[in-house]
């Protein structure tokens, strides 16, 4: 770190303290309000509102309250901003630490020699656990500004590299220019991130997120938004981002989470017939059987009122249904709808006949009971999870619906060998949720929020997709994923489809190629995959001046843990889903102490196999020093070490190779600053190119 002024040291010492000071005492402000209100859920919005409050103002004294300064130039004012995670004021109001999301602060990430954006100095702080150890400045305009490449950041590089153990944290103080511009993207703007491994694409995700939180707190706060990760031990590791950025109103769930309100998840199924329950075709197979239950009037409606029978003909009903259908309403709405289109044509009547009738008249009309029976005779009660029941039961019904549109022989595969009897015991799958919720929508519209941040978007159905696009039709979406890293049978191949499917075609793509993360060797190698799984991506760019280390080895896997974890940070054994139990084994006979990543969501017969060795390695995953991560599992997290055992056997463990040797990238990406590969002289010919 370049050598800096003792002075000067001490002056930023002290107004991180002061700042420190004043954000305690803004916190204690806040405790000590009282809600005042007219009724009870008044009272219960202001408390709830002072309790975000109160989070917001939280003080962790491990991480800085600010990370950088901006010196303007004279000519617009001079003023000397510090950039920090959240705002705090003195008790005059004027800002000690600006929020990084403030306008002002867009210099910070944004301004260079060409553009100083105003800035005279942008300076970077370098901390340890919290104290304030040195700062570098960069000089962007002014007579001792260079017209030459901006300097190389050490801070910056540290910052990047520093080892880490727990979670995944925020990466505010790094932010990079290309990274911010998508971070500020407008509310209004669907955006597509499509990042290379360790590009900081879920990073850039989440902190738009607190962006959008901050920048239309009212809107998104009232209308909702949802971070959508791929599982819950995803979920877990990166928790903690964006509390840590003052932001706790945002859900973060899995489209498994999303879907669950329509039934239980109890069913398996190969993946081929997941892949074509996920199929973009079953959303207008969904369709024609909601539909095809709207009958065909055969008598006319008769309502008798006083001494008079009032009567619409069959073919004036055929006509009120044909009218209803033509207006493109929900189902549910189109039955409710039809009603009044009943009641419409008998009040006319009864007009006609010279009674006069007050305002209320039509809704009385349409709420007797011959109306109403009429009306679901024609236009029948249904719920998706009975309806669905008899889809996949019922071969001839799946055939009316689905003719054009699905083979015989797709259709066969989609029929239940044996059908449950009745829908309350059907054993849904996870597809078959994604249907139900399809059906949902059809039935009655489902609601939307103001933003949705979906990550590994990649692997999602069309199917899926869809029901993720719903809960954004009136808003926003942030996309992120990775084509190369696509596992699943059903994931799409394009982010053109995925945008269509999301209902989103006009959105706009962002391409991350500049990898912060992973170390210029381990990007390399894994990048061997490229031209086999996506030949039309262009391969990530390592911009770190480490190159990061690279083992291939037959060692055995408990030497080569060992000597990870003699080493500073986060270490990771990544090994095929079927090996887990038999290195879970070895790692405890070694007298290794482990967390197993996704260790509730296995199947009990992994969770069994620790041989009775209670207690052994409860640490919880990710605040240990070591994780087994199964291979299907590692997506999205990150390790300063990883060992990663029998590439062939993860390739192996997928449905087809093109799949497998997708997840084998992935597992090869995990490593900040060192991997080890250990195989039996089988590694895959793509890597041994």
């Amino acid at each position: 770190m370049p050598a800096v002024s003792p002075a000067e040291l001490d002056r930023e010492r002290a107004h991180l303290q002061r700042a420190r000071e004043e954000l305690a005492r803004m916190r204690e402000r806040t405790a000590g309000l009282t809600a005042h209100a007219g009724d009870r859920i008044s009272a219960e919005v202001l408390e709830a509102t002072m309790a975000r409050r109160l989070a917001q103002l939280a003080d962790d004294p491990h991480v800085p309250l600010f990370f950088g300064r901006l010196d303007h130039d004279e000519p617009t004012g001079g003023e000397v901003f510090h950039v920090g995670r959240r705002h705090v004021s003195d008790t005059a109001g004027d800002p000690l630490v600006v929020d990084w999301r403030a306008p002002v602060s867009a210099a910070f990430y944004r301004a260079t020699r060409d553009d100083p954006m105003g800035v005279a100095t942008r300076r970077r702080y370098g901390f340890a656990r919290g104290v304030l150890t040195g700062f570098e400045d960069e000089v962007l305009s002014g007579a001792s500004a260079s017209a030459t490449a901006a300097e190389h950041s050490e801070i910056l590089e540290q910052e990047i590299e520093r080892p880490r153990t727990g979670p995944m944290r925020d990466i505010v103080a790094t932010i990079q220019p290309e990274q911010d511009v998508i971070v500020r993207s407008d509310l209004d703007r669907t955006v597509v991130v499509q990042g290379a491994p360790g590009t900081g694409k879920t990073a850039v995700g989440l902190h738009r997120a607190a962006y959008l939180l901050y920048a239309h707190r009212e809107q998104v706060t009232r209308r909702g938004m949802a971070v959508v990760g791929p599982n819950s031990s995803f979920l877990r590791y990166i928790r903690d981002v964006l509390p840590a950025l003052g932001e706790v109103d945002a859900t973060q769930t899995t489209v498994e989470e999303l879907v669950a309100a329509h039934g239980r998840l109890r069913g398996t199924e190969t993946a081929e017939v997941a892949r074509l329950k996920g199929d973009a075709r079953m959303a207008q197979v969904l369709r024609r059987a909601v539909w095809s239950h709207l009958g065909e009037p055969a008598e006319a409606l008769v309502l008798p009122r006083g001494s008079r029978r009032w009567r619409v003909p069959a073919h004036e009903a055929r006509d009120a249904v044909a009218h209803v259908v033509g207006r493109d309403l929900r189902y549910d709405a189109g039955r409710e709808q039809l009603r009044y289109a009943l009641a419409h044509r008998i009040l006319q009547q009864i007009e006609a006949a010279g009674d006069a009738l007050d305002d209320r008249a039509w809704d009385v009309l349409a709420r007797t009971k011959p109306v109403k029976d009429y009306a679901a005779a024609l236009w029948p009660v249904l719920t998706p999870a009975r309806l669905l029941h008899r889809l996949l039961g019922d071969p001839d019904f799946l055939a009316a619906t689905a003719d054009g549109l699905l083979t015989p022989a797709e259709q066969q595969q989609l029929t239940w060998a044996a059908p449950p009897r009745s829908a309350g015991a059907a054993r849904w799958t996870l597809a078959d949720l994604v249907l139900l919720d399809e059906l949902a929508d059809l039935l009655e519209r489902a609601p939307s929020v103001a933003h949705v941040v979906v990550d590994e978007a990649q692997d999602l159905s069309p199917m899926m997709l869809r029901a993720l696009g719903r809960r954004a039709r009136t808003g926003s979406l942030t996309v992120l994923g990775d084509l190369a890293q696509a596992t699943t049978p059903w994931a799409v191949r394009s982010w053109t489809d995925a945008l269509a499917h999301l209902g989103k075609p006009d959105a706009h793509v962002e391409q991350l190629t500049a990898g912060f993360r992973v170390p210029g060797d381990v990007i390399e190698y894994a990048a061997r995959l490229l031209p086999t799984i996506a030949p039309t991506l262009a391969p990530p760019v390592a911009v770190r001046r480490a190159r990061g280390e690279l083992l291939l080895t037959t060692a055995p896997t408990e030497e080569l843990v060992r000597a990870a974890l003699a080493r500073e940070g986060s270490v990771g054994l990544i090994v095929p889903d079927a090996g887990v139990a038999a290195a879970r084994r070895r790692l405890q006979a070694a007298g290794l102490e482990l967390a197993v990543v996704g260790e509730e969501d296995l199947t009990a017969e992994v969770a069994d196999s620790a041989d009775g060795a209670e207690g052994a390695d409860r640490a919880t995953e990710f605040d240990a020093r070591l994780d087994l991560v199964p291979a299907s599992l590692a997506k999205g997290l990150e390790y300063d070490h990883v060992v990663l055992d029998d590439p062939a056997g993860i390739v192996a463990g997928e449905t087809d190779r093109g799949s497998g040797l997708r997840r084998l990238y992935v597992c090869l990406t995990r490593a900040v600053t060192s991997l080890a590969v250990r195989h039996d002289d089988d590694v895959p010919a793509e890597l041994a190119a």
